[in-house]
């Protein structure tokens, strides 16, 4: 069965690509409110606000300290777009709140990692170690499928993608798993043994040279990507923030704030 998450992508990705040929008109300039998350991203889209200028666009970044947030303010046209999550996410916060929200603009992969201040490898965690996982079902599922890969536990094929510790069931080494807020676990790394962080806030942790293992790249089904209500999925102004996103300037920036940890979508 093809999910949302798919059939959103194809429709907005055809639509955006459509409407490429169609740049706005640059003799008015279109004012948008755009939602990232605090910190590394705000140098990125120091640029793309720089980039989309000659394109008839003003681009002002509004600062969420909360994942809970951004999609809130958009249904609410608090703002007109966002740029902080990825399909799974998305998936959850409609199936929850009924948002009428589409995916727009592909942004970068951001593969989530295992972060430790006092093991190097994960063959030195002993048994028993504590592990901090987001609490939050699609980033959880996405931290315990991270766990699995490495070897470290088994997850029930059938909990799927917003798997949950209750859905280990195998864990040899008898590794505490605790869930906490996906923007608590970075920071409380030091009262763990290791954490799955996402890299947005493992950044804010300072923790990007602490990183001891992360996911597979391929077949990644975590692509971030720019948000918009479904109702302006095929504005003008879509087609021009891709243009002033989907560059090698902005690659660049990714590349400087992120030390690697980034990998651009496009």
């Amino acid at each position: 069965m093809t999910s949302l998450f798919t059939l959103t992508r194809r429709a907005a990705l055809a639509l955006a690509a459509a409407a490429l040929a169609a740049p706005l008109a640059h003799a008015d300039t279109t004012k948008l409110k755009v939602g990232i998350m605090g910190g590394e991203d705000e140098s990125v889209w120091a640029v793309v606000a720089e980039q989309a200028k000659p394109l008839g666009l003003e681009i002002e970044t509004v600062i969420f300290n909360d994942y809970t947030q951004p999609n809130e303010a958009l249904a609410r046209k608090e703002i007109d777009a966002n740029a902080f999550q990825h399909g799974p996410y998305l998936d959850a916060q409609i199936a929850a709140h009924g948002y009428e929200i589409s995916i727009a603009i592909d942004t970068a992969i951001f593969p989530i990692g295992l972060y430790s201040r006092k093991y190097d490898s994960i063959e030195a965690l002993p048994e028993g170690a504590v592990i901090g996982v987001p609490n939050d079902p699609s980033n959880g599922g996405r931290a315990l499928k991270v766990l699995e890969q490495l070897g470290l536990i088994t997850v029930r094929p059938e909990a799927g993608i917003l798997a949950t510790v209750i859905d280990v069931s195998e864990n040899p080494r008898n590794y505490d798993l605790r869930e906490l807020d996906a923007g608590v676990v970075g920071r409380a790394i030091d009262d763990l043994d290791a954490a799955v962080v996402n890299t947005d806030w493992a950044a804010k942790a300072d923790l990007l040279d602490h990183r001891i293992a992360q996911e597979a790249g391929e077949n990644n089904p975590y692509t971030n990507f720019i948000a918009v209500r479904t109702e302006d999925k095929d504005a003008p102004w879509v087609a021009a923030l891709q243009q002033a996103f989907q560059n090698d300037a902005v690659k660049q920036a990714y590349a400087e704030a992120y030390k690697g940890a980034a990998v651009p979508a496009w």
